[in-house]
């Protein structure tokens, strides 16, 4: 879980919408991981997606076509430039299209911001999002949770993502799990596929639960960094 006070002072009602980020590598699943959530919480929440990419709106055109939400409830922004620029350190294209949901929906109780596709070091600002979701796939390689990254060890849930593919790629997915766990300090991950009821239901709770936690003034949004600390810094200084 994001962290969160428990002082009484912070109990106070917060109005706006969740913000709740997904980012991850290329195709790792980003979008079917959104597509999914709206599905499952369409029912009971108010959403809106704001998708980014580089050049195109093609994650938007996903997801309209996937029929998941009603079209203008799906914005997209073209970045222009590496996609971490846009949820990260300029992040008023991403803002302005948030803010233009909430007035067009005052009903919103959440929305999903997709991040362009990027590598391993991709995070968004907390200015930006209340929390985050980065995103991996056992396609990737079962040892890409041990590299490590501050999306990987400090983003608020980690999902190893199609987990039904692992025997077709030669996956651990009990180990990839495992150190991910490992790298994580305590902090939740998910092994998420859509062939699976059970981690289908862990990913809908921990949102309804951090959505609660935004709701009540409990939920602190935790930057996990632009960089990681690199442990193998300084081993191999005296070998030469």
């Amino acid at each position: 879980m994001p962290e969160h006070h428990h002082h009484d002072h912070a109990h106070a009602h917060v109005e706006r919408p969740l913000r709740l980020g997904v980012c991850g590598p290329v195709g790792t699943g980003k979008s079917s991981l959104i597509a999914l959530l709206c599905r499952e919480l369409s029912e009971r929440l108010s959403l809106a997606v704001v998708t980014n990419d580089i050049y195109t709106d093609e994650d938007a055109r996903f997801l309209r076509s996937a029929g998941v939400l009603a079209a203008d409830r799906i914005r997209a922004v073209e970045t222009g430039a590496c996609p971490h620029t846009a949820i990260r350190d300029d992040i008023s294209a991403n803002l302005l299209e948030v803010e233009e949901l909430e007035r067009d929906y005052p009903d919103l109780d959440l929305v999903l911001l997709e991040s362009g596709g990027d590598n391993l070091t991709a995070t968004f600002s907390p200015a930006l999002v209340d929390a985050q979701v980065f995103v991996l796939d056992v396609a990737g390689g079962g040892d890409v949770a041990r590299k490590g990254g501050p999306g990987i060890e400090r983003a608020d849930l980690l999902v190893v993502n199609k987990t039904d593919l692992a025997p077709y790629v030669g996956v651990d997915v009990v180990q990839m799990k495992a150190d991910a766990v490992a790298a994580r300090d305590g902090r939740p991950v998910i092994a998420l596929s859509r062939t699976d009821r059970a981690s289908i239901d862990a990913i809908v709770a921990w949102v309804l639960e951090v959505r609660s936690s935004h709701q009540h003034g409990l939920l602190v949004p935790v930057d996990p960094g632009p960089m990681a600390a690199h442990s193998h810094a300084g081993e191999h200084a005296h070998e030469h």
